[in-house]
C-alpha cells in the first residue's frame, strides 16, 4: 500500500513538472521583441503658436506713442529712387576709307559681275556669242539696258585696238570702263551746310522694308563720326516702335531724338525737330519719315506736307532715298515715284552685301540723275559706308 501511494505522489510530481515546462515554453514564444533604440534626433525649432499654445511673452523695452517722433507735415517726405545709369556713349569708327575695310562684303557681287566679265574677256577668240554672254552678264547684274550697251561698245573697241590681252591688261581695261560707268565726277558728299546759319536739314525717305529707320540711325553715326552734333526727328509715326528704334540709335551716339505720339502728325514732329535743332545749335537735323508702300497716294501727300512744313524753317539741304539693293530693277519704280514728290538729292543703297547685284548702282544713278552717296554692307552699326567709286569697282573685279 505504501508503495502505491509513493508511486501516485511521484506521478503527480512528474506531471506537474512537465506542465510547468510546457507553460514556460509557450510564454517564452509569445513575448514581443524588445523595442528598437530610438536615434538621437535634434528637435526642430519650435514654430510660433497662437492662443493657448503661445509662449509667455518675454519682457522687452518698449516705447510709448509719446516717445515716437512723428512727422509734423511741414517737411515733405522725399522718396529717393535708385539712380539710373545713362547709356554709355559710343564712338563710331571713322568714315574715311570705311568702304575699303568692308570690300569683302561685296564678294558675291564680285563673282557675278567682275569675275564673270574677266573670264569672258580672257577667251582666245571673242566672237559674237562671247559678246552676247558679256552683255547678258551685265544685264543680270542690274546695270540696265542702256549702260550695258554703252559698256559693251567701248569694250569691243578697246579690245580690238589692244590686240594681245594679258590678265593684267584686261583687268585694268575693265576697271577703267566700270569706274567711268559709275561716274566718279558726281558729288557724293552728304550736304549738311545750311546757308542760313542754322543746322543742316536732311530728310530720309523710302518704303517700309528697305531698312530706312535703321539707315537713319546708322547715318547719325556717320555724321557724329565726322564731328557733327545731330538731332533726330522720329516722323515715322505710323509704324509701331519706329520712334523707339530711332531713339535707341540716337542714345548710343548721344544724339537727341524728337518724337510725337504714335499715329500723330509726322509734319508736326518734323517741324519740332528742326525747331529744337536750332535751339540746341546742332549741326544736323536728321528726319526719318513714314514709309508705307509707294503706291499709296496718302503717303506721297504726307511726304509733300512734311517737306513744306520743314521748309518754313529753312530749305532742305538733303533728301536721301533709301533703296533695297536686292530688289533690283523694281527699286527703280520706287525711285521714280518718290522723285516726283520730293526732290531726291542722293541715294542710299542698303543690303548691297549678299545676293545684291552691284550694277544697281549704275542703274539708279542713270534713272534719277543723282549720285549714290552711301551703301549698306551689313547689319553692324558701322556698316554704312560713304560710296567711293574706285574702291567699289576694285571690290567688284577683285585684285
Amino acid at each position: 500500500m505504501d508503495i502505491v501511494i509513493l508511486a501516485v505522489v511521484i506521478a503527480v510530481v512528474v506531471i506537474g513538472a512537465l506542465g510547468g515546462l510546457i507553460v514556460g515554453s509557450r510564454r517564452t514564444k509569445q513575448l514581443p521583441p524588445p523595442p528598437p533604440t530610438a536615434p538621437d534626433i535634434t528637435a526642430p525649432p519650435a514654430e510660433p503658436h497662437v492662443g493657448d499654445e503661445a509662449e509667455t511673452p518675454r519682457e522687452e523695452p518698449r516705447r510709448t506713442v509719446e516717445e515716437v517722433d512723428l512727422p509734423d507735415g511741414s517737411t515733405p517726405v522725399v522718396i529717393e529712387e535708385p539712380p539710373t545709369e545713362a547709356p554709355a556713349i559710343e564712338i563710331p569708327e571713322p568714315t574715311a576709307g570705311r568702304l575699303v575695310r568692308l570690300r569683302a562684303r561685296l564678294s558675291r557681287s564680285q563673282n557675278v559681275l567682275g569675275k564673270g566679265l574677266l573670264t569672258l574677256l580672257s577667251r582666245e577668240h571673242l566672237d559674237e556669242d562671247t559678246w552676247e554672254e558679256i552683255e547678258d552678264t551685265l544685264l543680270t547684274s542690274d546695270i540696265g539696258v542702256q549702260p550695258t550697251q554703252e559698256l559693251v561698245e567701248r569694250l569691243r573697241a578697246r579690245v580690238k585696238v589692244l590686240g594681245t590681252r594679258t590678265p593684267a591688261e584686261l583687268r585694268g581695261l575693265l576697271r577703267e570702263e566700270l569706274v567711268a560707268l559709275v561716274d566718279p565726277s558726281m558729288d557724293r558728299t552728304v550736304s549738311t551746310a545750311n546757308g542760313t546759319g542754322g543746322p543742316g536739314i536732311v530728310m530720309v525717305v523710302g518704303v517700309n522694308g528697305t531698312g530706312k529707320t535703321t539707315t537713319t540711325g546708322k547715318l547719325a553715326r556717320v555724321l557724329v563720326a565726322d564731328g557733327n552734333t545731330v538731332v533726330l526727328g522720329a516722323a515715322d509715326t505710323f509704324r509701331a516702335a519706329a520712334a523707339d528704334q530711332l531713339e535707341t540709335w540716337g542714345e548710343r551716339v548721344g544724339a537727341h531724338t524728337v518724337r510725337g505720339p504714335e499715329g500723330g502728325d509726322p509734319a508736326s514732329v518734323a517741324f519740332d525737330a528742326v525747331k529744337e535743332g536750332k535751339e540746341m545749335a546742332a549741326d544736323v537735323v536728321l528726319i526719318d519719315t513714314a514709309g508705307r508702300l509707294h503706291t499709296k497716294t496718302g503717303l506721297m501727300d504726307e511726304l509733300g506736307k512734311v517737306k513744306r512744313v520743314v521748309e518754313k524753317h529753312a530749305p532742305l539741304d538733303e533728301v536721301l532715298l533709301v533703296l533695297d539693293a536686292t530688289t533690283g530693277q523694281n527699286g527703280l519704280v520706287q525711285a521714280r515715284v518718290f522723285a516726283e514728290v520730293v526732290n531726291i538729292t542722293g541715294i542710299v543703297l542698303t543690303k548691297l552685301d549678299g545676293t545684291a547685284k552691284g550694277g544697281i548702282v549704275v542703274a539708279v544713278q542713270r534713272e534719277l540723275g543723282v549720285p549714290v552717296k552711301l551703301i549698306g554692307l551689313g547689319e553692324g552699326a558701322d556698316d554704312l559706308a560713304p560710296f567711293e567709286p574706285e574702291a567699289f569697282v576694285d571690290a567688284l573685279i577683285g585684285e
